[in-house]
């Protein structure tokens, strides 16, 4: 199956992706200020991509539960740097997480295949971006909800779409663990992403690090949260998840690969 990003078709369903993080921030939850510098920040991902990241997803803003928001002309004054950096040198798949429309419009002119976007709505000015730019969307569900909740929100998201003229092809569904769900909602959706999950359309994961993860394994450290982060994302790739987010890629891709391949051997 193709998911159509810009002028790259990325291969899913087979191989779990994996998309490596690049917070551009002074305050995200576990490595905040970290890749602050464009330089740096440039750097990681391009390291995420020899570990085997499939994808960079780099986020001028943090998302964390009461983070401080910041305007659209301040989230790309993080990214732009970023984005200019790696021009030419990377051949991976370049995501940005944004919701302002402004950030996505000059995200794509500079080159990013990939809008990021948590907001939890399919507005028009995002639409229309996407279709002209033909870049991919990863649509997130953002707010309490069941799995039935979830896969009703991605068909209505997807109608949507094609209402505005959008190539189902370009989409990607995000079941948005750690979105204003509690820690009941968060383990009910990564134990039955099979009741959500949408034939046609990649599914991506995002748990790396999170409260869940620290809740569920008795872990304080999010840094230290590895193992946590592996399980979680083993249970949902056996049952359908397309692309895991993560901020370790070098050591999670290990959990991944072999998710990926004990997946072959589930008996239906």
């Amino acid at each position: 199956m193709i998911w159509k990003c810009a002028d790259k078709n990325i291969e899913y369903g087979n191989k779990v992706l994996v998309m490596g993080i690049v917070n551009v921030t002074p305050d995200s939850f576990s490595d905040g200020g970290e890749n602050i510098d464009p330089e740096t920040a440039a750097e990681h991902a391009l390291s995420l991509e020899r570990d085997g990241a499939d994808i960079i997803d780099i986020g001028g803003q943090s998302t964390r539960p009461g983070h401080t928001p910041v305007s659209e002309s301040e989230e790309w004054s993080r990214i732009e740097p970023v984005l200019s950096a790696l021009k030419g040198k990377t051949t991976a798949c370049v995501s940005v997480d944004t919701f302002y429309p402004y950030v996505a419009e000059k995200a794509v002119r500079y080159g990013a295949d990939i809008i990021n976007d948590v907001s939890g709505i399919v507005s028009g000015s995002m639409a229309q971006i996407i279709r002209e730019s033909h870049a991919g969307w990863i649509i997130m569900h953002n707010g309490h909800g069941s799995p039935d909740d979830v896969r009703a929100f991605f068909e209505k998201s997807a109608q949507e779409c094609s209402e505005y003229g959008i190539d189902r092809a370009q989409l990607c569904f995000d079941m948005g663990i750690g979105f204003n769900k509690d820690y009941d909602e968060n383990m009910r959706l990564l134990a039955n992403v099979n009741k959500f999950k949408i034939d046609g359309y990649p599914l991506l994961l995002g748990v790396s690090r999170k409260r869940v993860v620290g809740k569920g394994s008795s872990q304080s450290d999010p840094k230290m949260r590895i193992y946590g982060n592996i399980a979680a994302d083993t249970a949902a790739i056996l049952n359908g998840v397309d692309i895991i987010r993560v901020h370790d890629v070098k050591n999670e891709k290990q959990g991944i690969l072999m998710a990926n391949n004990l997946k072959g051997y589930v008996e239906l």
